[in-house]
């Protein structure tokens, strides 16, 4: 079921959000010059795929997860787009194509072995990365691995049509401040 919401929503996402996922292109063309990014993350099954979002640091900035990148990395726009939670929008390219879902744990990198290890303890592979989740909106991030990876299991233990839209509405509404950078 849930993953016919992520197809119909990601749809009417990508074609309603098309304008302002092409104003929020062009200003970041002169923000970095290169306003998509993309990453190899951690999905379903521990199987790779890339993430596309808003760039929000500086082109030379290190791959690393964000509570390990400098406050300095990251642009004036690229501020906006994480308060505003802008950067995400191109992940429901990720939604559309059954790599991501709408609400799931936010997906990890390869690198982050002590997340990925507490993952997998937990069954967290078993679903597919969400873009928000339970952790998302009460501000666990992924510089708490053990605690991150209970809230993911827990979510997924709980996961109803009910609280899949609840996520997306705290999500939407403002609940949650995304990844801390030192």
């Amino acid at each position: 079921m849930t993953r016919a919401l992520d197809l119909f929503f990601s749809l009417i996402g990508l074609i309603a959000g098309l304008p302002v996922l092409l104003v929020l292109f062009i200003i970041g063309l002169f923000d970095t010059g290169s306003p998509i990014f993309r990453q190899e993350r951690v999905g379903r099954n521990q199987q790779p795929f890339t993430l596309v979002k808003f760039r929000t640091m500086s082109k030379d900035t290190a791959s690393v997860a964000s509570h390990l990148a400098s406050t300095s990395s990251i642009t004036k726009f690229g501020h906006f787009l994480r308060r505003t939670k802008l950067d995400e929008l191109p992940q429901l390219w990720n939604v559309l194509i059954g790599e991501m879902s709408l609400v799931g744990p936010r997906p990890g990198l390869f690198n982050q072995q002590e997340l990925t290890a507490a993952r997998e303890k937990h069954g967290v592979y078993n679903l597919r990365p969400g873009i928000t989740g339970l952790a998302q909106v009460n501000e666990i991030d992924m510089s708490t691995p053990e605690k991150l990876a209970e809230v993911d299991a827990e979510m997924i233990r709980t996961m109803s049509l009910k609280n899949y839209f609840k996520y997306i509405f705290m999500t939407v509404a403002g609940k949650g401040s995304g990844d801390r950078v030192k």
